[in-house]
């Protein structure tokens, strides 16, 4: 028997609190990108009828080393909720995650919308309005990360929080594929990569959202905030950890995880 796209949806809301829960192979294959994307909307439809606000969205598996370590060969995204910043700088309770790790990204805020599905990176560029250094914590809620495409897609693009540098650039002069990242726990440097991880190019991972989103009907606004992938592999977070990701040109960004 296939359990329906409500019941994987609700699953999925009752890990946050009962803990993981197995690969959804009972009622998605691992590529069905169509129902995948179907559990995913009913749970941010539920979740925004509980009060949570939708301020951007996610790229994700944007760099060949995440896609690696993942097993797939896509991008995909994720909704990104008021609820899911972390302060830069902040602490983020151990409790409220399950498994998570780290990766660090070029963030964008918009100050025009971004409506047609022929989106270009030009366009992107034209609609931003500061660039930012900035963590992503993913955690997937699939019992550990045994995840295919679908599980991820379905699970919000297993996103949990994200952390943008407080202090933003504006985007001109800025050479986004070349820009060299480090990410450090405690000091010690546990991540590397460049700008042109995130599909040769932030700008392109922004733009490939925010045609797909547009082709969906639900298009970026101006005001979003969008995390345009990871420039590095994801590194598994442990309680105590000082998580520091620092952009060469861009900026920085830092936050603790609980408390050791």
């Amino acid at each position: 028997m296939t359990i329906s796209h409500d019941d994987l949806a609700r699953r999925l809301r009752a890990a946050y609190t009962d803990g993981v829960v197995p690969p959804m192979r009972d009622g998605l294959d691992p590529v069905d990108v169509v129902g995948a994307y179907a559990v995913q909307t009913i749970n941010t439809r539920f979740w925004e009828a509980q009060g949570r606000r939708i301020v951007g969205r996610k790229a994700g598996l944007t760099a060949k080393a995440v896609q690696e370590q993942l097993g797939v060969d896509q991008p995909d995204f994720g909704v990104l909720f008021d609820d899911m910043r972390v302060a830069d700088g902040g602490t983020l309770d151990a409790a409220r995650c399950i498994q998570p790790k780290a990766e660090a990204e070029i963030a964008f805020v918009l100050s025009a919308d971004l409506p047609s599905p022929d989106t270009t990176p030009e366009d992107v560029a034209a609609a931003v309005a500061s660039v930012h250094a900035a963590i992503e914590i993913v955690d997937s809620r699939i019992a550990d990360w045994k995840i295919t495409f679908a599980d991820t897609v379905a699970d919000n693009g297993s996103s949990a929080f994200f952390v943008l540098a407080g202090q933003g650039l504006p985007l001109a002069g800025l050479d986004l594929e070349g820009a060299g990242m480090e990410m450090t726990f405690d000091g010690a440097v546990v991540s590397t990569g460049i700008g042109a991880a995130a599909l040769g190019n932030p700008l392109n991972a922004a733009a490939w959202l925010a045609r797909t989103l547009a082709a969906r009907g639900e298009p970026l606004k101006a005001g979003d905030v969008l995390l345009a992938g990871a420039l590095g592999p994801m590194v598994t977070l442990q309680p105590g950890n000082r998580v520091c990701t620092k952009i060469a040109g861009i900026g920085e960004c830092s936050f603790t995880y609980g408390k050791a």
